[in-house]
């Protein structure tokens, strides 16, 4: 699966990625129900920040919330999907992309780059967001979870994170890697995104969803 790649001081890079294997097969289960019966039980390993994934306030801030405390009305909510198709490679986007009157307030805010169709390609890894300014308008705005369909939230040449760093001190929830936003747009919806409860878990992969209603 693609992931973040993380380069080291010496120049080396480490891609995240997720391992799935069986931990008892079938054919090791079957003498432990005398050959009447066989399971398998699959073991997985993975950086929590892979896939569909949303990030709680402890992976920005050590004495945060982590993913186990999260309530559930904070991953399931009634979203809006902001248009931003067509720009470019580390384009920043501000708050003039948002249609004018539009309510965010207690919403899944979710931007639609259409940077999913670059998903397990090196283009992926290089992509637009959404400018300090913007950030600023959607928490002033009342914001509750903030989406997108790229690799990062963030500008990741900028050190200091501004997006992760602004809206999880202000308990706003982030998704990245979402697909598909285009299927949401003229609709109203509620968007999920719940991840088990684990504990000391700054991320966590999700099954994230769409009800149109």
């Amino acid at each position: 699966m693609p992931g973040f790649r993380m380069k080291s001081e010496d120049g080396t890079v480490t891609p995240f990625s997720a391992r799935i294997r069986p931990f008892l097969t079938h054919e090791q289960s079957r003498p432990r129900y005398n050959h009447q019966a066989e399971f398998e039980i699959t073991e997985m390993t993975f950086q929590t920040s892979i896939g569909t994934y949303l990030d709680s306030p402890y992976h920005r801030f050590p004495d945060r919330r982590d993913i186990s405390e999260l309530e559930l009305d904070e991953v399931i909510l009634p979203g809006v999907v902001i248009d931003v198709r067509g720009r470019e490679a580390w384009e920043a986007v501000g708050p003039n992309v948002l249609p004018s009157g539009i309510s965010l307030a207690g919403k899944a805010v979710l931007f639609n780059f259409g940077w999913d169709v670059h998903w397990g390609t090196e283009a992926y890894h290089a992509f637009p967001f959404i400018a300090r300014e913007l950030i600023a308008h959607l928490v002033n705005a009342g914001a509750k979870l903030v989406g997108m369909d790229t690799l990062n939230a963030d500008d990741t040449h900028d050190s200091s994170r501004p997006a992760h760093s602004e809206f999880l001190s202000r308990d706003i929830l982030i998704v990245e890697n979402l697909c598909h936003l285009d299927r949401l747009h003229k609709h109203d919806f509620r968007f999920f995104a719940v991840p088990w409860k684990a504990k000391n878990v700054a991320a966590l992969p999700v099954r994230a969803f769409a009800e149109i209603v």
